[in-house]
């Protein structure tokens, strides 16, 4: 089963739950535009190239839709869809003011150079830009873009509309960007684990943890998680897997790969086997009979905080870090309680209860705003 098919399973299953009016479900399904189109450049050596761009968005109804815009050589149609439906769920989830969308160029951005990724950005951005606005649709970094992709979109635009510093978010702090951003996204994963341990009168002091992935946002789980007092045993990344079962020294693990860009070749654990890593006897790890966080609650951080980003362009002020992560906090521990209820109410594991809250808070917006005539 594909991304697509597998979000829109989730989707039906919580309708059903909500018992929506067919009329509304379908409403619900379609996207709200999708676009696709060519990306040609000029290469660094005078040829030519083309590229696949898409835009895919899914709803407006709660407020201007939200995504992130990936640069990766499996991009497709089927994806980006999934990706910004899912979008949509999870700003309802977390109850930030948007709707969902995203969007990526079938590219891979490690066999392009700064110029060329650069000439990429800009004629993205020029095939998109009168579809996209500080009222309609605001993109962010994804897989394969950073604060750096989105200066170059914010240049764009501004060249075509004015200055516009709100067009996207994940920006440089010195264009607008919001401090606490960069690691926004697994420390909303943290906060999401915390708020799960504490129903069960845990911390995460004392642990063990298993953490798949170790580039932006798994690394600063894995930093975040050794501050409170958890013991990581495995982690792993694109190179393969380390484990320790003493617990990994995740500083120096950080300025290892800071400094070779893999984690092999670390003397604070073992490499093993990528596919091994997910039978690692641990405390927190998803496996079956587990409890299982929903992963559009749990990595919900990042447009949280890229809300919190607007909010601060939009009213010309900057917050500090500690107010960024605070705020971070009182949200995604509300969004864990707002599940929570809505399990008790239609008896489901959590990853139906983001689904059914979600679904249900577009639906009551949809049906609220009316059909036109």
């Amino acid at each position: 089963m594909n991304a697509l098919a597998s979000t829109h399973r989730n989707f039906r299953h919580a309708a059903r739950l909500l018992n929506l009016d067919p009329k509304i479900e379908k409403s619900l399904l379609m996207p709200y535009k999708e676009i696709k189109f060519e990306c040609t450049i000029r290469k660094d050596d005078g040829s030519l190239v083309s590229y696949v761009g898409f835009r895919v968005q899914h709803d407006n109804s709660r407020g201007p839709m939200k995504g992130g815009i990936r640069y990766h050589h499996k991009v497709d149609h089927d994806e980006v869809n999934a990706l910004a439906e899912l979008m949509t769920w999870k700003t309802a989830v977390v109850n930030v003011p948007y709707g969902g969308a995203k969007g990526g160029i079938g590219c891979s951005p490690k066999d392009l150079s700064v110029v060329e990724l650069e000439r990429l950005t800009r004629v993205f951005t020029h095939k998109i830009h009168d579809s996209i606005g500080v009222n309609i649709d605001v993109p962010a970094p994804d897989m394969g873009t950073n604060a750096q992709t989105m200066a170059w979109i914010s240049d764009e635009y501004s060249k075509l509309h004015g200055y516009s510093p709100a067009i996207v978010t994940g920006k440089p702090i010195e264009m607008g960007g919001s401090l606490g951003r960069e690691a926004a996204t697994g420390r909303g994963v943290v906060f999401a684990t915390e708020a799960l341990l504490e129903e069960h009168g845990k911390s995460i002091k004392g642990l063990t943890f298993v953490i798949q992935g170790f580039g932006n946002v798994g690394s600063w789980v894995a930093g975040l998680i050794h501050e409170r007092g958890g013991k990581i045993i495995a982690v792993s990344d694109v190179t393969g897997a380390l484990k320790n079962t003493k617990g990994i020294d995740i500083p120096a693990l950080l300025e290892h790969k800071e400094t070779n860009g893999t984690l092999r070749n670390f003397d604070g654990g073992d490499m093993i086997n990528a596919d091994e890593l997910l039978i690692q006897e641990c405390d927190i790890l998803s496996k079956k009979g587990v409890i299982i966080l929903p992963d559009i609650y749990a990595n919900a951080g990042g447009v949280t905080v890229s809300h919190f980003e607007l909010v601060q362009n939009n009213q010309h002020i900057e917050w500090d870090e500690e107010t960024v992560n605070a705020q971070l906090k009182k949200y995604m521990t509300r969004a864990f309680s707002s599940i929570k209820s809505t399990c008790r109410t239609h008896e489901c594991n959590l990853r139906m209860g983001a689904f059914t809250l979600g679904v249900g808070r577009v639906a009551q917006c949809t049906l609220l705003r009316g059909w036109g005539c």
